[in-house]
C-alpha cells in the first residue's frame, strides 16, 4: 500500500504531470479570459496557436525551447497564411498538404526537437483546412493565431523562470527510479527460481530507459547555463548527483558474474539468497532517494547497510572456513561492490543535508560537462545531403507525403463527416519513420479511441450538468497531456471524450461515431502505407549500430587496456567512453527490441543478434568490473599474461569491426610495471582480474562468432 501511495505521489510530483497542467493551462487559458469579455471566437483561436505551440515544449533546455518555439511561432503563422488561401481551391490544397508533408516531416533529420516544429507546423495546416474564412480574413485570422503561440511560448518561459531548476530534478529523479528497477533486476540473478535469459531480456529493456533518462538529464544539465555556469547551491547538488548516480550505475553493471557458474557452486550456501536480499534493500533506498530528488524534500540517509553487509562478510568468511576447496573471492568481490554502492548511496543523500551543501565547492564546468552531450548540427546542407532513398528521412518524408494525400483525398471524397481533417491528424500521429512505432502508435490510438469514445458517450448521455462536465473536460486534458509521453493509450483514451465533451460545448454535437470512423480510416491508410511505401526494416540498419556498438566496447577496454599498461588516462577520458559505450548498447538494444514487432519474414537473424544483445550486455558489464578492480589503483603492477589476455581480446574485437565496416583502434603499450611480489590479498585480485580478462576473452570471441553468422547470407 505504501508503494502504491508512493507512486502515485510520484506521478504527481513528476515532469509529466508538470508537463500536462502547464499545456492544459496555457491552452485553455485564452478560452477561459475570452469567454469573460465575449470575444469567444478570438479566444478559440488563440488556444489554436497554444495547442500547436505546446508540442515543441518536450522536456529540455530552457534556452533550445524557447528557440524552437520562436521558430515554430514563424512557420505557424507562414503555413495558416498559405492554407488560408490554398483551401479555397481542392487541388492547391492537395499540393500543400502533400509538398507541406514532405517538407516539415524532412526535419526529422535534425533531430526531435526539429521534428516537433515540423510537426506543429503540420498541425495548425490541418486544423485550417475546413475552417471557413474569406480571403481578405486569412491575413488576421493567421495573426490571432500566431498571438496564440506567441502567448503560450511566454507562459511556459515564465513557468521555467519561476522554477529553473524544477525540470532538472523531475528527469534526474526519475532516472534514478530507473536505476532502482535496474538494481533489482539485477538481483534477481542471484535468486534460484530465475530464468536467466528471460531476466536478461528484463534487464536490456530496462538498460534502454536508464539510458534515455541520462541522455535527457545531461542534456538538460549540460546544455542549461543556470546549471554550469551560474554556480549554485542547488545547481552543484543536481549536478554532483547526476555525476555520481552514472558511477553508481557503472557499480551496478560491476556486479556482474557467470550466474549459472556461481549458482552451481554456491547452490547450498543460501549466500546467494541473502546477496539478493541486500541489493533489494538498497534498490529501495535508492527508490528513497528518487522519491526525495523529485519532490524536492529533504531526508537523512535511515538505511545504513553496515549491519547487513558485515552479516554478509561473516557468511561469506563461514563458507570458507567450512569448505576451504571452494574460492570465496567471487563473493568477495560482490561483497566489496555492494559496500562501494552503499558508499554511493551514503554520498547522494549527503548532498542533501543542509550543512553539507554549503560547503560544496562552486565553479563552471561547462567546458568540461559540454563533452557528454550531442551537439546537434543545423547547417543546410544536412537537409539536402538525406535526398537520397539511402536516408531513413527521406523515405519516412515521402511516405508521409504520398500517405497525406491519399488521406486528404479520402476526406474529400469517402469520409462523410465535417471533421474528415482526423483522417489527417491520425496519419501525422502514427506514421513514424519505423515501422515497428508506426505499428505500435496504431493500435495504441485505435484501443484509446474506442475506449475513449464509449467513456465520453457515457459522460455526455448520463452527467447532463454543464458545469460537472467543464471540471471534467479540464481533468480530461491534463490527462491528454500527462500521459502523452508516458502512456500514448491512456493519453489517446483521455483525449477523445475530452474533444468530445469541447465539440458538444461548441455545439457540433455528438461525434463519436464520425471520429471513430475517420480514425479507423487514417490507422488503416497508415498501416498499409508502414508495409508498402519505402518500409524502413530494423535489419536494414542493424549492421550500423553493431559496428557502433562494438566500436563503444573496444575503445572502453582500451581505456582500460592503457591504465593497466602505465598509459595516464583521464578521468573525463574514461568516463567519455563509458557513457558511450552506455548509450550505443542502448540503441542496440532499443533497435532488438522494434525488430521483435516487425513481420516474422524481416526478423532476419533474429536470434543471432538478440544473443549479440546479451553476449554485448556481458561484456560491456565485465569491463565495468575491471575498470573497478583496477580503478583508484596508482602504478597498477600488471602481470605478463593479464596483458597477453587484454591484447587478445582487443585484436579479436577490432577484427568484428573492421567486418562491420567500422574503425579499428591501433592499441600500444605504456611503460609496463615490472611485476612485483604482493601481499596475498592481491594476489586472489591478481587471480580474478585474470578469470575476468579470460572472460573478456571467451565473450569477444563469441561475439566475433555471432558477427560472422549475422552478416553470412
Amino acid at each position: 500500500m505504501k508503494t502504491n501511495t508512493r507512486e502515485i505521489k510520484s506521478f504527481f510530483y513528476s515532469q509529466y504531470f508538470s508537463d500536462g497542467l502547464r499545456m492544459s493551462t496555457g491552452i485553455l487559458l485564452p478560452s477561459l479570459l475570452s469567454i469573460y469579455f465575449n470575444h469567444f471566437d478570438i479566444g478559440l483561436t488563440l488556444s489554436l496557436g497554444a495547442l500547436c505551440i505546446c508540442t515543441i515544449d518536450t522536456p529540455g533546455p530552457v534556452m533550445h525551447k524557447r528557440n524552437a518555439m520562436a521558430i515554430g511561432n514563424l512557420f505557424l503563422f507562414a503555413v495558416a497564411v498559405i492554407t488560408g488561401f490554398a483551401r479555397l481551391n481542392v487541388y492547391t490544397l492537395g499540393l500543400e498538404v502533400t509538398l507541406f508533408s514532405f517538407l516539415f516531416s524532412m526535419f526529422t533529420v535534425y533531430g526531435n526537437r526539429a521534428a516537433s516544429v515540423g510537426t506543429s507546423a503540420l498541425l495548425v495546416m490541418i486544423f485550417m483546412m475546413d475552417k471557413a474564412v474569406k480571403p481578405d480574413e486569412v491575413v488576421g485570422y493567421s495573426v490571432i493565431i500566431l498571438l496564440g503561440g506567441i502567448w503560450y511560448m511566454l507562459f511556459a518561459l515564465v513557468f521555467f523562470g519561476i522554477r529553473p531548476y524544477r525540470a532538472a530534478q523531475q528527469i534526474l529523479g526519475e532516472n534514478i527510479a530507473d536505476i532502482a528497477d535496474f538494481l533489482r533486476l539485477k538481483a534477481a540473478f542471484y535468486m534460484p527460481d530465475t530464468d536467466i535469459d528471460e531476466n536478461y531480456k528484463k534487464l536490456v529493456s530496462q538498460q534502454i530507459k536508464v539510458s534515455q533518462h541520462q541522455d535527457a538529464v545531461r542534456e538538460i544539465l549540460f546544455k542549461s547555463r543556470v546549471m554550469v555556469k551560474e554556480s549554485t547551491s542547488a545547481s552543484r547538488i543536481l549536478l554532483l548527483t547526476f555525476v555520481d548516480l552514472v558511477d553508481m550505475f557503472e557499480q551496478i553493471m560491476a556486479t556482474h558474474y557467470d550466474y549459472t557458474h556461481i549458482r552451481e557452486k554456491y547452490k547450498d550456501t543460501g549466500v546467494l539468497g541473502e546477496i539478493a536480499i541486500v541489493l533489494q534493500h538498497m534498490a529501495e533506498e535508492v527508490d528513497n532517494i528518487s522519491f526525495m530528488v523529485i519532490s524536492n524534500t529533504r531526508n537523512k540517509f535511515k538505511g545504513d547497510f553496515v549491519e547487513e553487509l558485515e552479516h554478509l562478510k561473516s557468511r561469506i568468511d563461514t563458507i570458507g572456513k567450512n569448505d576451504q576447496a571452494t574460492s570465496t573471492l567471487a563473493l568477495k568481490k560482490i561483497l566489496i561492490n555492494l559496500r562501494d554502492l552503499n558508499d554511493r548511496i551514503k554520498s547522494i543523500y549527503r548532498y542533501y543535508n543542509s550543512k553539507y551543501s554549503e560547503t560544496l565547492m562552486g565553479g563552471t564546468y561547462d567546458n568540461e560537462y559540454a563533452k557528454f552531450v550531442t551537439h546537434q548540427d543545423y547547417a543546410a546542407h544536412i537537409f539536402f545531403d538525406n535526398f537520397s532513398f539511402s536516408s531513413t528521412a527521406f523515405k519516412h518524408a515521402l511516405r508521409v507525403a504520398l500517405v497525406c494525400l491519399i488521406g486528404f483525398i479520402m476526406g474529400k471524397t469517402v469520409a462523410n463527416g465535417h471533421h474528415s481533417y482526423w483522417i489527417l491528424l491520425t496519419i501525422i500521429v502514427i506514421l513514424k519513420p519505423g515501422f515497428s512505432l508506426s505499428k505500435q502508435r496504431n493500435y495504441q490510438r485505435l484501443i484509446g479511441t474506442v475506449i475513449g469514445g464509449i467513456a465520453g458517450i457515457v459522460i455526455l448521455r448520463f452527467i447532463p450538468n454543464k458545469d460537472t462536465q467543464f471540471i471534467l473536460l479540464i481533468v480530461l486534458m491534463i490527462g491528454t497531456y500527462s500521459f502523452t509521453r508516458l502512456n500514448y493509450v491512456v493519453s489517446v483514451l483521455f483525449m477523445t471524450p475530452y474533444v468530445l465533451i469541447l465539440f458538444k460545448f461548441l455545439g457540433v454535437g455528438l461525434l463519436v461515431r464520425e471520429r471513430e470512423i475517420d480514425t479507423v480510416i487514417g490507422s488503416t491508410i497508415a498501416l498499409i502505407a508502414s508495409y508498402l511505401i519505402f518500409p524502413s526494416w530494423e535489419f536494414d540498419q542493424i549492421q550500423d549500430i553493431l559496428k557502433d556498438v562494438i566500436y563503444a566496447n573496444l575503445n572502453y577496454l582500451v581505456k582500460i587496456a592503457e591504465s593497466i599498461t602505465g598509459i595516464d588516462v583521464g578521468v573525463i577520458e574514461y568516463k567519455l567512453a563509458r557513457k558511450d559505450v552506455f548509450v550505443k548498447s542502448a540503441n542496440l538494444s532499443a533497435s532488438f527490441e522494434r525488430m521483435t514487432s516487425e513481420p516474422k519474414r524481416k526478423q532476419k537473424k533474429v536470434k543471432d543478434i538478440h544473443k549479440f544483445v546479451v553476449l554485448n550486455h556481458i561484456l560491456s558489464s565485465y569491463i565495468a568490473t575491471v575498470a573497478s578492480t583496477i580503478g583508484g589503483k596508482k602504478n597498477y603492477q600488471n602481470q605478463a599474461e593479464e596483458l597477453k589476455l587484454i591484447k587478445r581480446s582487443i585484436a579479436v574485437l577490432n577484427d568484428s569491426s573492421e567486418k562491420l565496416g567500422g574503425e579499428v583502434i591501433d592499441f600500444k603499450t605504456g611503460k609496463t610495471a615490472a611485476s612485483l611480489s604482493t601481499p596475498q590479498s592481491t594476489q586472489q585480485d591478481d587471480i580474478l582480474l585474470k578469470e575476468q580478462l579470460g572472460f573478456i576473452n571467451k565473450i569477444s570471441v563469441d561475439i566475433a562468432r555471432v558477427t560472422e553468422k549475422i552478416l553470412s547470407d
